[in-house]
């Protein structure tokens, strides 16, 4: 029996601080390969194209693909532009943020 395909994403948004003009902190999110975010030590991810959660795959198994992400929602793999739902359709649907974004 044939293993179903499944996305990969190796790249994400992750949640950072940076330091405000007027002083504290605001969050604001960082385009990062998924091995770079997990040596930083980061615990918060979203899909980098549409912004929806992602689940992450950070196991180190040998000939396993390496840590990645995929969509928690199957609606966002459909109308993400790099999903692996949208990417197979055939309806010419057309690409849109997460219904439910990570903030």
């Amino acid at each position: 029996m044939a293993t179903p395909e499944r996305e990969k994403f190796y790249e994400c948004e992750v949640k950072r601080r940076r330091v405000k003009l007027g002083g504290g902190y605001e969050p604001f999110w960082k385009v990062k390969l998924i091995a770079e975010a997990l040596v930083d030590e980061d615990t918060e991810f979203r899909c980098k194209d549409c912004g929806g959660p992602v689940k992450l795959y950070r196991r180190y198994i040998k000939n396993a693909p390496p840590p990645h992400l995929e969509h928690k929602l199957k609606s966002d793999s459909e109308h993400c532009c790099a999903g692996l739902h949208f990417l197979k359709a055939t309806d010419g649907r057309a690409a849109r943020m997460s219904s439910a974004p990570v903030r």
